[in-house]
């Protein structure tokens, strides 16, 4: 699927690997439509890009506002052809911790937002996607999610985030059969350590710290590169149902 003219559902749209990907699908000549719950980021990156990008406020985890948000969508631009998922939290915490034990709350917090958010989305995209006429190929939609390297080798006090994104490697194939007989792809990318507002916060230190973790390039990923990642699997029409890494090589120490 070439992205002119095509409008795309980025979740988590506003900043960091989402807004890398919002602004990608502008500058090839199609729509973007950001969710997020971020209002001032949102409206700001939408405002930048112009006519072809739509902010539409959201909470992934609230099952009426993604409707919502999708029907809005289709109504601006028409249809909408594909779905990138990057909405997510990256919360760090020992299960015995110095404090006691994990409070259950937060464990569920993890899984409600990077899971069940993700779940959420797609469910109501892919509807919305499956009555697409389609293309000649038979395709009528794409949908690429957002995983981590911390589903495969997740460090002590990622127990919740590396369920979380764990679960959503194994929605992956699974979502890639059934939607096959509606001709919508489903994809899978784990990133790394990328630079986005979720390090930013970091110390200089620790930021360079993870960057010289990374075998090569030693230094932390760029959005842009995700966004260029999602590219080739929207045009490339044989990547269904995988996980890919995006990592330069990676691989997580135990802490």
């Amino acid at each position: 699927m070439q992205l002119a003219d095509r409008t795309i559902v980025v979740s988590g749209g506003a900043s960091g690997l989402g807004g890398a990907t919002a602004e990608m699908v502008v500058a090839a000549g199609g729509n973007a439509v950001i969710l997020d719950i971020n209002a001032d980021a949102g409206a700001a990156l939408a405002g930048r890009l112009g006519p072809r990008a739509h902010w539409i406020r959201t909470d992934i985890t609230d099952g009426d506002a993604v409707e919502a948000a999708v029907d809005s969508a289709r109504n601006h631009f028409g249809a909408i052809h594909g779905l990138v998922c990057t909405a997510g939290i990256a919360v760090a915490e020992r299960v015995l911790g110095r404090d006691g034990t994990q409070p259950l709350a937060h464990f569920a917090r993890s899984i409600q937002i990077n899971l069940i958010g993700t779940f959420n989305v797609v469910r109501v995209a892919a509807a919305a996607m499956a009555t697409n006429e389609p293309l000649s190929s038979g395709e009528r939609g794409v949908v690429v999610m957002t995983a981590s390297v911390a589903a495969f080798d997740g460090q002590v006090g990622q127990a919740a985030y590396a369920a979380s994104k764990g679960g959503v490697v194994g929605m992956t194939l699974p979502l890639a059969r059934e939607f096959a007989r509606v001709g919508v792809r489903v994809m899978t990318i784990a990133p790394g350590t990328f630079d986005t507002p979720l390090l930013a916060a970091l110390p200089d230190a620790a930021r360079a710290s993870l960057a010289q973790q990374v075998p090569f390039p030693s230094r932390l990923g760029r959005p842009a590169e995700f966004a260029s990642l999602v590219r080739h699997i929207f045009e490339n029409e044989m990547l269904n149902g995988e996980v890919i890494r995006l990592d330069g090589a990676i691989r997580m120490a135990p802490r």
